[in-house]
């Protein structure tokens, strides 16, 4: 099973400046999040973020802020406590029906107009691993997304801690994957119009 872009939305938990100071290769994790990011809004992949304790712990890092469409300040650490799921998924249109459709079986009373195509594979990344990024993701995955994280661009204080993480989340399910492995399925073909665009941020 490979990412497909159309069908993927890029999420980012709590890349602030006072946080990503203390964390073990913090600059690293930072620098592959806003590749993840320039990509995401080359390839019109929707990009969101969120904040833990902004008052406390300061807004999001500004290298990424322009590349987000929102973000979402939050003191839960779990993210799908805020306000982020609605994002996520935005609400279904109503149905529509007409004449006596009631009559109808239920099979034919639904709308004539197909459904916009969700969104449902979330790309993950964030800090800290073993804390925000690891219950959104667990959240995420109790909300029926598809979560895919991105271990590269994820951080936490001690090593260990992030490993942990790690081995905790790929025995939920969620596949663990790193920014070069997310971009070139992003892309799947050398020959796609963002390519060579693409090509000289990777390098």
């Amino acid at each position: 099973m490979l990412l497909d872009a159309e069908e993927s939305q890029l999420l980012l938990v709590d890349y602030q400046p006072r946080m990503l100071k203390a964390l073990h290769q913090g600059e690293e994790a930072l620098a592959r999040a806003v590749l993840l990011a320039e990509v995401a809004q080359i390839l019109g992949v929707p990009a969101w973020g969120t904040e833990q304790n902004p008052e406390g712990l300061g807004a999001m890092t500004p290298e990424l802020q322009p590349l987000l469409q929102a973000t979402f300040p939050k003191m839960a650490f779990d993210a799908t406590q805020s306000d982020l799921v609605q994002a996520l998924r935005p609400p279904a249109r109503p149905q529509r029906t007409g004449g006596n459709a009631r009559s109808l079986p239920k099979h034919l009373q639904k709308s004539q107009q197909p459904e916009a195509p969700g969104r449902n594979v979330i790309v993950l990344a964030g800090c800290e691993a073993h804390i925000c990024l690891l219950q959104t993701a667990l959240g995420l995955l109790e909300q029926e997304f598809d979560v895919w994280v991105v271990t590269d661009a994820c951080a936490s204080r001690r090593e260990r801690d992030r490993d942990a993480a790690f081995d905790r989340l790929a025995g939920n399910g969620i596949e663990l994957v790193t920014s070069e492995m997310v971009i070139y399925e992003w892309l799947a073909d050398a020959d796609h119009p963002d390519f060579r665009t693409i090509l000289q941020r990777v390098k």
